[in-house]
């Protein structure tokens, strides 16, 4: 799925829902739910930090925007060239790219998408306390005090005949229900051919979901809609660009059918913070003090971890902010 968690799922078990509580192994608890806060409108130019008016205007209309550069590439290179590593793979040598490092998750339709079940190594904190990236999602939600969501990240290796998934379309939220929410994806190298993978998502039913609803049956699921018809749209991205969309969007990953290229992508997202949730506030901060790698339906976890192996990201003033060791001030 596509920050599906593809990229930031409601990762939860699909086929038996069940409420998510920040002590429950099977489940990432910072990005399970719905915010509890609604969108501020900060349409009026003055009041956007970062994106400009029409960015604005394209998000409410189409359900996601593209906001380039927001890291710098070298900051990008960096990361991705972590991953490498961390999965010991080679990205010169296509041999080691298949090569298994976790065990394969429940939730089938994530399986060799390409998941690294890593969460807390300094770079990709870096990435999530700078401030460009907290200033779009401040200026989505209309407010700087955000928690930032702690997910993990992507090498989507082309399919081949022993390494196969399917795109698909979904919603990792029941969007009946109308959900306060955000997902994103930071590009962490070039992603301009579309044949390599990356999001994908359909704008027009987003724009007019209650009559593209009717259409369907009553036992329709939003996890797996039928959107035979519909016009995919996919959205390149260059290394460093930060791309937000709302969780009513229909999205999801593609196949990545290049001969020879991988899409690297971390998955970021703010909500906004829930100060006097002392349980949430306590797991998050755990989860970055113990290095921990979660598990759950739609995390396998890391059998090996791996994470233990580095020392606690340091956190700047708005790193802590964005976990919730310190207040937001009032």
């Amino acid at each position: 799925m596509d920050g599906n968690a593809g990229i930031s799922l409601i990762f939860r078990n699909i086929k038996n829902p069940k409420p998510m509580n920040p002590n429950s192994p099977d489940s990432n608890y910072s990005i399970s739910k719905s915010s509890n806060s609604g969108f501020l409108d900060r349409s009026q130019a003055g009041f956007l930090r970062l994106l400009q008016k029409e960015d604005w205007d394209f998000w409410k209309e189409n359900g996601y925007v593209v906001i380039p550069g927001v890291i710098p590439k070298k900051q990008a290179a960096r990361t991705a060239d972590f991953l490498w590593d961390y999965e010991g793979k080679d990205p010169k040598n296509p041999d080691t790219w298949y090569r298994k490092t976790v065990p394969d998750m429940e939730m089938s339709e994530l399986v060799n998408t390409g998941m690294v079940e890593v969460y807390h190594h300094q770079y990709l904190w870096d990435n999530r306390q700078n401030p460009k990236v907290h200033a779009a999602f401040a200026d989505i939600w209309g407010t700087e005090k955000l928690w930032v969501t702690i997910d993990r990240a992507n090498l989507n290796f082309p399919i081949r005949k022993d390494y196969q998934y399917k795109g698909f379309i979904h919603w990792d939220y029941d969007p009946v229900t109308k959900p306060q929410n955000v997902q994103g994806v930071l590009a962490l190298n070039d992603q301009l051919d579309e044949n390599m993978g990356g999001f994908q998502c359909i704008p027009e039913i987003y724009r007019d979901f209650e009559s593209w609803r009717e259409t369907q049956p009553a036992d329709w699921k939003y996890f797996q809609p039928d959107v035979s018809g519909q016009r995919l749209t996919k959205v390149p991205l260059q290394a460093g660009d930060l791309l937000i969309f709302h969780s009513q969007l229909p999205h999801g990953i593609r196949e990545n059918r290049s001969p020879d290229k991988v899409r690297i992508a971390q998955y970021i997202s703010m909500m906004p913070a829930e100060p006097e949730n002392q349980a949430l506030r306590d797991w998050r901060i755990q989860s970055w003090q113990n290095r921990e790698a979660l598990k759950g339906y739609a995390f396998p976890g890391d059998p090996m971890q791996r994470e233990k192996r580095f020392p606690v990201a340091e956190l700047s003033d708005l790193g802590k902010k964005l976990l919730g060791l310190e207040d937001w001030e009032p």
